[in-house]
């Protein structure tokens, strides 16, 4: 039987400075979407690195 990966385990941070408005605005999307700012945080993040990803490389 084949072995299931573990997933990645989420054991870094990242602090984003933004008004207080901005963020409760996010949050309350978040909750109306049934979702987390922290998974759209990261979904956004997995896109833009996979987007760019050569773009960086010299």
């Amino acid at each position: 039987m084949p072995k299931k990966d573990k997933p990645k385990s989420k054991n870094s941070s990242i602090i984003v400075r933004l008004s207080s408005d901005d963020r409760a605005e996010f949050i309350d999307l978040c909750k109306a979407l049934d979702t987390s700012a922290s998974r759209e945080i990261r979904a956004y993040i997995k896109k833009f690195v996979s987007k760019n990803k050569r773009k960086g490389k010299s």
